[in-house]
């Protein structure tokens, strides 16, 4: 399973790189607070995203709270043909503990 840490999407977001950032949780659990310009498809609708996503190659973090429904994810869309998709270590969590901002 490809993973990264929170560092590499804060550095990706801060340097704006050309990424997508999902975020798996609930819709209960985006709006208590998320990484900035991630946008919310729930783990249990995963397949969605091809209709938001068409270009497969396409740099895409993935996160939920601590990394165990955006693994699922990932393997989802690395079923669907998604080539650099990444899953973020340890989730919001991570990024919590890292000091980053939420939206």
């Amino acid at each position: 399973m490809p993973q990264v840490e929170a560092t590499v999407v804060k550095k990706a977001i801060d340097t704006k790189e050309d990424i997508s950032i999902i975020d798996v949780r609930t819709p209960q659990e985006f709006s208590k607070g998320n990484i900035p310009g991630s946008i919310n498809i729930p783990v249990e609708q995963i397949e969605k995203v091809e209709s938001i996503f068409t270009d497969k190659s396409k740099r895409i973090y993935v996160y939920c709270l601590s990394g165990s429904r955006s693994v699922y994810a990932v393997s989802s869309m690395m079923k669907l043909e998604y080539s650099n998709v990444l899953d973020m270590k340890s989730g919001l969590l991570a990024w919590r503990s890292s000091g980053y901002p939420l939206t």
